[in-house]
């Protein structure tokens, strides 16, 4: 079982998208993006190896890996699951994955995990609005 992400100030959000996954399978690994390769959303505020630390104490984890420089199928290929998750709001298709994972001839099921039930503070994002809206007033806040 392997999941993926950024894991940028570590919440509810993250916690549950890991639980989940460890539900599917015997044993997680999780790989974590390398600020290099966060191209799609700002670049993380905490830097990758405090991110991998934090994602590796989480008691859920079995096994954490930075993702690699170049391809990131690289470290999926070398742990082989059966199944890869993806967080409800990450942006890749589900098909066209699974179209790739077969192209490297690789069999894992891709299985999307549905959004954290316990509301607003499920994302990185919405955490820095709320503080810089409640400690930040003169950054555009209260």
């Amino acid at each position: 079982m392997v999941a993926t992400g950024t894991f940028d100030i570590l919440h509810p959000g993250h916690v549950y998208y890991l639980e989940q996954s460890r539900l599917l399978g015997d044993e997680l690994h999780v790989i974590v993006a390398r600020d290099e390769n966060v191209r799609h959303k700002p670049r993380p505020v905490i830097p990758e190896e405090q991110r991998l630390a934090m994602v590796a104490a989480l008691k859920t984890v079995d096994a954490v890996h930075l993702g690699d420089r170049e391809d990131m199928f690289r470290p999926i290929a070398a742990i082989d699951p059966d199944i890869i998750t993806l967080g409800f709001n990450q942006h890749f298709s589900e098909e066209r994955l699974e179209q790739e994972l077969a192209a490297r001839g690789l069999r894992a099921r891709v299985v999307r995990i549905g959004p954290c039930p316990d509301g607003e503070l499920c994302s990185s994002r919405r955490i820095m609005e709320r503080i810089v809206r409640t400690r930040c007033p003169d950054q555009g806040g209260r």
